[in-house]
């Protein structure tokens, strides 16, 4: 990881660190209602997916893949959702949230309908470790 890389603020006070994959730092959203993970890619500077190299690039979506399958088998979803926005975070970051068709925003986008729900402490850390041991991370 380059030495001046950091995670902007937004980013780490929204969520729970749970550890890194080869290119990217992998986070738990802070909100029960969906379980929403986020990969950010540990290079100073990327805003844009085309921001990183080709090999980067490669690895960004062998890393998606490998978590959004995790996190399907994990919650049994009915849909992922997988975005790289960054509108309100400039920072390159990529969303994987597992949705379910009775959940409180679906079947639009989680942005905004619901305050975030602070997670059961024993639940969030229940879902990091089956994260992590399907990931590889542990």
């Amino acid at each position: 990881m380059p030495a001046t890389w950091t995670l902007h603020a937004q980013l780490e006070k929204d969520t729970i660190d749970i550890g890194d994959l080869p290119l990217c730092k992998v986070l738990v959203i802070k909100d029960a209602h969906y379980p929403w993970l986020l990969l950010v890619p540990r290079r100073e500077g990327a805003v844009e997916i085309i921001d990183l190299d080709e090999v980067a690039q490669a690895q960004l979506m062998t890393e998606i893949t490998r978590v959004s399958r995790a996190l399907k088998e994990i919650t049994k979803c009915d849909k992922l959702n997988v975005a790289a926005l960054g509108n309100m975070v400039p920072q390159l970051h990529v969303h994987v949230i597992a949705r379910r068709t009775t959940d409180a925003a679906w079947p639009r986008p989680v942005w905004g309908v619901m305050p975030p729900l602070a997670h059961d402490a024993e639940e969030v850390q229940n879902f990091i470790n089956a994260l992590r041991r399907k990931i590889w991370l542990g």
